[in-house]
C-alpha cells in the first residue's frame, strides 16, 4: 500500500465481507524506498492540511511525526473535530498511521448538552423525542427509551455523537417490533 488511508478503506472492505467475523491484517505502509518520506517533511504536510480544514481549530492541535507514524494531541470542543483531524491526514504521502490522542473539552454543562441534545432530537422528524431520554454525565451520554426502527436509533446516536463535549455513548435503546396486523380472510 501507498498510503494510511488505501490500508483503512482496504480493512473496511474487508469488515464488511458477509460471514467476517476478525480481522487480522498485516498491510504495510511504503514498503518501497520510493514511498519513505522525511518525517519534517510529513510534519509540515500535516500542518498545512490541519490548517487548512475549516471544521479544526488553528493552533488546537500537536503534532509530532516518528518513522512516518503520526502523534495528534491537543483539545477540541467536538468530537467531530477530533475524528477531522485524523481524516484529513490520512491520506498524506508518507503517513503511515495516525495515533489520535487529541481530548474532547466541552464548554457546556452536562445538565445544558442534555437539553441541547432532546432539543434536536424535537427538530428531527424522523425521531419520536418523546419516547427518547438522555441524560449526560461528564462527557458520558445515555440513551434510554425505544425506537421505531434501525434508522431511528442510529440517527438519535448520531445527534449524540455531534453535540460538543460528548466522549462516549452508552445506547439502551430498544428497537421495537411493529405489531403485526392480521386479517382474516372471508
Amino acid at each position: 500500500m501507498d498510503t494510511y488511508g488505501r490500508k483503512l478503506a482496504a480493512e473496511n472492505a474487508a469488515r464488511k465481507v458477509a460471514g467476517v467475523k476478525a480481522l487480522a491484517e498485516n498491510i504495510q505502509i511504503g514498503v518501497s524506498p520510493a514511498y519513505n518520506t522525511n518525517d519534517g517533511v510529513i510534519a509540515e504536510a500535516v500542518l498545512h492540511a490541519l490548517k487548512w480544514h475549516t471544521g479544526i481549530p488553528e493552533d488546537s492541535i500537536k503534532v509530532k511525526v516518528e518513522n512516518g507514524i503520526v502523534m495528534l494531541e491537543g483539545e477540541v470542543e467536538w468530537d467531530v473535530q477530533r475524528n477531522s483531524a485524523s481524516t484529513a491526514i490520512q491520506h498524506l504521502h508518507g503517513v503511515k498511521a495516525v495515533n489520535n490522542s487529541i481530548t474532547i473539552r466541552p464548554k457546556v454543562s452536562a445538565d445544558d448538552l442534555a437539553k441541547k441534545i432532546s432539543e434536536a432530537f424535537l427538530r428531527r422528524a424522523a425521531i419520536d423525542a418523546a419516547r427518547i431520554t438522555v441524560s449526560v454525565s461528564g462527557n458520558k451520554a445515555t440513551l434510554t427509551g425505544k425506537v421505531r426502527s434501525f434508522a431511528e436509533k442510529e440517527e438519535a446516536e448520531d445527534i449524540v455523537w455531534a453535540a460538543p463535549g460528548v466522549t462516549s455513548l452508552d445506547s439502551k435503546l430498544i428497537v421495537e417490533e411493529p405489531e403485526l396486523m392480521l386479517q382474516s380472510h372471508i
